[in-house]
């Protein structure tokens, strides 16, 4: 994994919401040598905007057009799945 990748999560993992929008990036563009995945980057944006990002809004909203109902479930899921598991580490 990509450091600078690394370092997102471990601040995403801390609740970092710039971390968060940052990983949103990281997924729609492929940037820091990941693939574009929208599940992943709708996931990372959506965590980032219930920290208060209205950037991450945005963010979402624009993929989102370009995202299936099933990719746009799976990513909410998957960030439900992220914030219980954080609030189990900080717990």
């Amino acid at each position: 994994m990509d450091p600078v990748v690394a370092g997102f999560l471990a601040r995403a993992s801390e609740g970092d919401c710039d971390a968060l929008f940052e990983l949103g990036v990281v997924y729609s563009t492929g940037s820091n040598g990941a693939r574009v995945d929208l599940v992943e980057a709708h996931k990372w944006f959506n965590l980032a905007a219930l920290g208060g990002s209205e950037e991450a809004k945005h963010c979402r909203a624009d993929i989102s057009d370009e995202m299936t109902a099933r990719e746009i479930a799976d990513a909410q899921r998957e960030a439900r799945d992220w914030l219980s598991l954080t609030a189990r580490r900080v717990a």
